[in-house]
């Protein structure tokens, strides 16, 4: 007869392991990748927004207390955005509405993603972590015409 001690053990390692493979197997699913950190030795300092082609941008974010820079950005419908992220002073984050973009702003390091928008709207972006007493009045948006 097994022990208690070893099947308390036998089950944790079992539930570890059907919890990985849940998480592997959603992740996938949903299309969810891990953000890129790039560092670099000089961030940029100014938000922009580069044409790469008719359905290409680049979005270069640049967060600060208490905004976006820059604050909107509009590009045309099925467009694909790459989103770089960095931080002028203190750690933000940035989350658009209806899309699954979560990022970590941190001073010195670039963070980055890929967007495609496929649907006209108003898409807000927030920064979800407290940055302050102004924290609440950072936001931005992205237009889809």
């Amino acid at each position: 007869m097994i022990s208690t001690e070893r099947f308390v053990l036998l089950f944790s390692l079992v539930m570890v392991v059907v919890f990985v493979t849940a998480i592997m197997v959603s992740s996938k699913g949903l299309g969810i990748e891990v953000a890129e950190c790039l560092p670099v030795e000089k961030t940029f300092t100014e938000g922009r927004v580069s044409k790469l082609d008719d359905h290409t941008y680049r979005v270069y974010y640049v967060a600060g207390m208490w905004s976006f820079d820059p604050a909107v950005v509009e590009v045309p419908l099925e467009s694909e955005l790459d989103i770089y992220l960095t931080s002028k002073d203190v750690v933000h984050g940035i989350h658009i509405s209806d899309k699954n973009v979560n990022l970590m702003a941190v001073p010195g390091t670039i963070n980055n993603t890929r967007v495609k928008f496929h649907k006209r709207g108003e898409y807000q972006v927030v920064c979800h972590e407290y940055c302050g007493t102004g924290h609440q009045n950072m936001l931005g948006k992205i237009i889809v015409k």
